[in-house]
């Protein structure tokens, strides 16, 4: 009787073994993605964008490379850095997570960046645009864009184009203050003038007293950053107020006029000038099928968001394709530094000494194409790197 027993015993201890393996290997055979994002709230514009835009890429390329099952596991942290922060370690330590991915603001990316330094796990900044953030960590790598490559741009342009008074409404965060300090460097060492200064709470601003200031410092212009998905409140408390009307124009990074939300703000939309890395009308055989794509999946065209998360997949697939399937995170951060391709955007690649994304910058104007209205790139300004690095 002893004797059988043991032998079930044995054979109980094999059959686990064996499930042991079986299960090993098969999450070996898995590379699973964190993807954290804001789905709710504020900034809910960015997260389906991005979210959206993950969807669209693995559905074009299917969702296995290098012989891996791609998994994309969603968590929503509702723009709160403290959700990003528990959702990370939660990724990490118990889905076991190869990759932790999009951050649609800079708390958010900042919040995450000391666990996947710990947990030695790429993470792909898909949105925010803080220049600091790749500095963080050695395991971070972005694809979207940072404040300073469009707003040292949109400072050029502003004061060699007969604008010579602005006054600056941004969010009181971290891009806020990195697109004010860039603008104003570059706009004030062209002769321009800043005569009135607004800084907004990034929750639930309300911008008409702060307008009503600006109008009555009475600028050539307004430079405005605000998050993506703030930029049609901030348009329509601009028109109520009659900025528009006054001529006042607006200038800043393209955050305010995302193509996501564009046509919702109406005709007084029509004439900013803004400085961006993407427009929906960017005119490549690429782009145009992109955004075919992108609205046959989900009824609307694409913003800058958008590309920022098709353009992290793109590099992930990449970077597993180099290491033949290694998905351990120095062997990925390696393979992702230097990295170059033709995005919708236009050409971009990923700094090898920075891990930051060096891209082409368009000045684009807001103008109405059958009955639409859409950012019209008019200039490009190639190969740019984030100067809030290059000064150093």
């Amino acid at each position: 009787m002893l004797t059988g027993t043991r032998t079930l015993w044995q054979a109980a201890c094999i059959a686990l073994a064996g499930a042991a393996l079986i299960a090993t290997a098969q999450a070996q055979e898995t590379v699973k993605i964190g993807l954290i994002l804001p789905m709710t709230g504020g900034q809910a514009s960015t997260g389906k964008q991005i979210d959206n835009a993950v969807k669209l890429y693995i559905q074009q390329h299917g969702d296995t490379v290098a012989g891996k099952k791609i998994e994309i596991i969603l968590k929503d942290d509702a723009t709160l850095p403290d959700n990003t922060k528990r959702m990370a370690q939660e990724l990490i330590v118990n889905d076991k997570v190869s990759i932790i991915a999009g951050f649609g603001i800079t708390p958010a990316a900042l919040a995450a960046a000391p666990l996947a330094t710990q947990g030695k796990i790429p993470q792909v900044v898909m949105a925010a645009g803080t220049s600091i953030i790749t500095e963080r960590s050695p395991y971070i790598v972005r694809t979207s864009f940072t404040l300073a490559q469009s707003s040292t741009i949109i400072g050029d342009w502003a004061a060699k184009n007969g604008i010579k008074k602005v006054a600056t409404l941004t969010s009181d965060y971290a891009p806020g203050n990195d697109a004010l300090a860039a603008f104003k460097e570059h706009f004030i060492a062209g002769g321009g003038e800043i005569v009135e200064e607004v800084k907004t709470p990034l929750a639930n601003p309300d911008f008409a007293p702060f307008l009503q200031r600006m109008k009555d410092s009475k600028p050539d212009a307004v430079f405005v950053f605000v998050p993506a998905g703030q930029g049609g409140s901030f348009m329509k408390q601009y028109a109520e107020r009659g900025l528009d009307k006054s001529g006042i124009k607006v200038i800043g990074p393209g955050d305010v006029m995302d193509d996501d939300l564009l046509n919702g703000m109406g005709d007084a939309a029509i004439g900013a000038v803004t400085a961006h890395m993407y427009s929906a009308v960017h005119p490549s055989a690429l782009n145009k099928e992109f955004v075919a794509a992108y609205k046959k999946a989900y009824s609307t065209r694409p913003g800058f968001m958008a590309v920022g998360g098709y353009d992290g997949i793109h590099l992930i697939y990449e970077a597993l394709k180099k290491t033949g399937g290694k998905a351990d995170g120095d062997s990925l951060i390696e393979a992702m530094k230097g990295m170059k391709w033709e995005s919708p955007r236009g050409p971009i690649s990923i700094d090898p000494e920075t891990r930051d994304i060096v891209q082409n910058i368009y000045i684009r104007k807001v103008e109405k194409q059958d009955g639409e209205l859409y950012n019209v790139e008019f200039a490009t300004f190639e190969a740019i790197k984030d100067p809030g690095k290059t000064k150093k």
